[in-house]
């Protein structure tokens, strides 16, 4: 079997009975009020890994690039070679695990690696040619998330080992804030004076780092000493704002809406079971409209019998087990629902509204996993239609 081309690709989606429309003037906006939020004389890397949080990497990356944005973010190798496969010639940093049988590819993509072992390092170096050093790098320095990182307390024995002396570059300096969207800054502030203070001695040993970054969307937002010269915002982007304080100040707008349409609508006694397990009954004769939408679009399972949608303006209640390709809702109340009626899945119809914020309390689940879960089934339609970039 042959992998699926861009094109194939694009085409299945265009035939998709689920539709994601992305509002790049909201991108836009948001990108401007994350500009005002900064500290002067700070600079932007946009995260753009996990296709764009679901938004679509390529067209967002293009969009951001219109913008002024010099730098981009991804988790892994995969998603910064598909950005330089569609023209994208910025630095693009891989912020994620690295494996050596993938360093090849990293090279030979002009890719900037976060180096968070000593192990990574020299496997680096060995793949290096005299062409391709110095190589830029980052450090991820860890000072309290426990995942990926040089521990604080080694980083300058290991500024000094071979591969730093030889082939690498080190072009900046990273930790990652695992606890900067609480109310309560004690650990983030103990993260960031940590690693404060190691930025000073590296740099009182004569050592320039050119980009000392910290901040995520949580440390922009609440956290102005995290800015240093360099942010990474991502959930901000795309119009949601991090973790469980909503009042961050900044009037984000949601860049995603989800459609589908009714495919169906039936008639069923009172009494009568729906879907799998039984899990539903109606308690008086019943209009259901059937989804042509599943968890393999991206949906929540866990919405089952507790889901929203939004169909003629009103909310309509999910009800029965949500299936893998479809979903039932009760239209009882709204009897001029026909076929082919839109539905609003995430997003505004007339007055109402189903944020990611409130699909994700549904769920018990983050906006983020909402966002991101609508992916290959989806299609995206981009508003504006800007011209595409070319770089």
């Amino acid at each position: 079997m042959t992998p699926t081309t861009p094109a194939l690709q694009f085409t299945r989606n265009q035939l998709s009975p689920i539709t994601a429309t992305i509002d790049l003037l909201n991108l836009t906006h948001n990108v401007g009020e994350v500009r005002r939020c900064i500290s002067p004389g700070c600079d932007l890397l946009a995260v753009v890994k996990a296709d764009a949080y679901g938004h679509g990497a390529i067209r967002v990356s293009q969009t951001l690039a219109n913008l002024g944005i010099r730098r981009f973010g991804v988790a892994t190798v995969q998603e910064g070679m598909e950005l330089r496969t569609f023209g994208l010639n910025h630095p693009i940093l891989v912020m994620g695990a690295l494996l050596p049988a993938q360093l090849s590819n990293l090279i030979e993509h002009r890719l900037t690696p976060v180096i968070s072992s000593e192990e990574m390092a020299v496997h680096l170096t060995e793949r290096l040619d005299a062409h391709s050093a110095p190589y830029p790098v980052h450090i991820k320095v860890d000072t309290g998330m426990r995942r990926l990182g040089i521990p604080l307390d080694s980083v300058l024995g290991f500024l000094e080992t071979h591969p730093f002396q030889s082939r690498l570059q080190i072009e900046g300096l990273m930790t990652h804030l695992a606890d900067a969207d609480n109310f309560d800054p004690k650990f983030t502030d103990m993260q960031l004076k940590g690693f404060q203070t190691l930025l000073n001695q590296i740099q009182s040993r004569g050592k320039v780092i050119p980009l000392q970054h910290t901040a995520n969307s949580s440390g922009i937002l609440y956290h102005q000493e995290s800015h240093l010269n360099l942010v990474r915002p991502g959930i901000v982007l795309y119009g949601y704002p991090p973790g469980p304080n909503p009042n961050s100040g900044m009037p984000l707008r949601p860049v995603m809406k989800v459609t589908t349409s009714i495919v169906q609508v039936r008639a069923v006694a009172s009494g009568d079971p729906l879907g799998y397990n039984l899990s539903y009954r109606t308690k008086r004769p019943s209009r259901i409209a059937v989804l042509p939408v599943g968890y393999a679009h991206g949906y929540p399972r866990r919405l089952s019998n507790k889901g929203m949608v939004l169909i003629h303006g009103h909310r309509v209640p999910i009800v029965g087990k949500i299936c893998m390709d479809m979903m039932l809702v009760d239209t009882t109340d709204l009897p001029l629902v026909q076929p082919g009626d839109e539905v609003v899945l995430l997003g505004e119809q007339g007055t109402e509204e189903i944020s990611a914020v409130e699909i994700a309390q549904w769920a018990e689940t983050i906006p983020y996993e909402i966002l991101c879960n609508f992916g290959l089934r989806v299609n995206r339609v981009y508003e504006p239609q800007f011209e595409d970039f070319k770089t």
